[in-house]
């Protein structure tokens, strides 16, 4: 027995314009929900937005206060960002990565929704001819509709039949082939699939990109979130895995949403290697009648058109969090544990119901359990499953929306509460009944 009518589900998706749920965005999915749970009181399972489930860290809010109160919001704040936050950042980049970053480029972005667009701009324009950029998919949807938005072209390929060095080699080589390639793109630890790619994989990764002469644009959204080691202690190994280790060409998009619970302040970082920062483009300065350096261009010349820099406060929430964090007075890693411990919970009751892991593997271990997992039923398409799941107030994206070719849907454990967890079993138990009747 379903919660909601097939009549429900179709006059939310018409009340809420929705013309395909089967594909839905996730604000599209997440209007949808929104609308049943609202008219009918009937309350949601909600794996559809990604956003923190945890209380925000009170040291940003006490900085942000303090700043306020000494009349920062007087001022605009310089585009590159203040001081305070950009030797916090350089400083935590060091004690959680062991990477060298400088001050000067680390650059503070609305988000690394922002980081991402401005990025793309400035690498598929600096040298004519590389103007594509490569996904390393499943991802996160909203950076190919920025390229949609940029008319910038694009190409992607599913990680999920290409894990370890040989593999993956092999694939990069092919997909770059025609030297078209501007920017490499992936998140890690991964959204939706919560996959991590491993340091051989990481080497093929940024080698392949000197060869190439691409940007690695890697997405630490989920920074020391893969929970199955201990990478909450600074200036202590083990060090999040990154590809600077095995290129100069890259840059880390470093947000705040996630490990500090701070989205709602929309503050990230653009942390760009030294050797791209300070490096020449004659197309770069052709376009922007500017000097033609990659990290200056990127700044004053088209992140500064985007949003005129950062709100000054968050800055110094961000730079206070990081700074401590650095101080070893916050715990980031353990503070957001809690969505290890969901994501284990929610993945057995799935399990016990019929459901499969999607992506249940690195190259060396089981996936880990965090912010993200994915699932699949049967031979029900994402896109199938996305609407079926629906019925029974659970909320979902298809993987096919990520660039994935796996049949499945991505949940996220942010929303889920103590008291739903029963409920999810029972949704998930009438579900099961339903569809062995098939």
């Amino acid at each position: 027995m379903r919660i909601f009518t097939e009549e429900q589900v179709a006059g939310a998706c018409r009340e809420m314009a929705v013309a395909d749920l089967s594909n839905a965005t996730i604000g599209e999915v997440l209007l949808v929900s929104q609308y049943l749970e609202r008219t009918t009181g009937i309350p949601f399972i909600r794996m559809d937005q990604g956003s923190p489930g945890l209380p925000v860290n009170r040291y940003g809010v006490e900085a942000e206060k303090k700043a306020l109160d000494a009349g920062v919001g007087s001022q605009y704040p310089a585009a590159a960002g203040i001081p305070e936050l950009k030797q916090a950042a350089s400083d935590f980049i060091k004690a959680f990565i062991d990477i060298d970053i400088p001050p000067l480029n680390c650059i503070p972005t609305t988000g690394s929704v922002a980081a991402s667009f401005g990025a793309f701009i400035a690498c598929t324009q600096r040298i004519p001819g590389k103007d594509k950029v490569l996904f390393i998919d499943p991802g996160f949807p909203i950076q190919k509709s920025q390229l949609r938005v940029l008319g910038i072209g694009w190409k992607e390929f599913d990680v999920f039949s290409c894990r370890g060095a040989a593999p993956l080699k092999e694939k990069l080589e092919e997909m770059m082939a025609d030297g078209d390639v501007a920017a490499i793109v992936y998140s890690n630890p991964n959204n939706p699939a919560w996959i991590s790619l491993e340091e051989e994989e990481l080497k093929v990764i940024g080698e392949a990109a000197t060869r190439h002469d691409a940007v690695v644009m890697e997405d630490l959204a989920y920074f020391g979130m893969d929970y199955r080691r201990d990478l909450g202690k600074p200036y202590r190994p083990p060090f999040v895995r990154t590809v600077a280790r095995y290129t100069g060409n890259y840059i880390l998009m470093l947000s705040s949403s996630k490990i500090f619970s701070y989205a709602g302040q929309r503050i990230a970082l653009c942390c760009i290697s030294d050797y791209l920062f300070h490096k020449v483009y004659p197309a770069l300065a052709e376009r922007y009648r500017d000097a033609g350096v990659f990290g200056q261009t990127l700044t004053a010349s088209i992140l500064y058109m985007i949003t005129s820099g950062c709100t000054a406060t968050t800055q110094y929430g961000y730079a206070e969090m990081l700074r401590r964090s650095v101080e070893g007075e916050i715990d980031f890693v353990e503070d957001t544990r809690e969505y290890e411990r969901r994501a284990r919970r929610m993945k057995d009751i799935f399990v016990s119901h019929g459901f499969r892991i999607v992506y249940d593997r690195d190259v060396t271990e089981a996936v880990g359990d965090g912010f993200f997992f994915t699932i699949g039923y049967g031979d029900l398409s994402g896109e199938q499953l996305v609407v079926e799941l629906m019925y029974y107030g659970i909320s979902s994206i298809s993987l096919g929306t990520t660039g994935s070719r796996q049949n499945g849907v991505r949940a996220c454990v942010s929303r889920m509460r103590e008291d739903l967890f029963p409920v999810l079993d029972e949704r998930l138990r009438l579900f099961e009944n339903e569809h062995n009747k098939i």
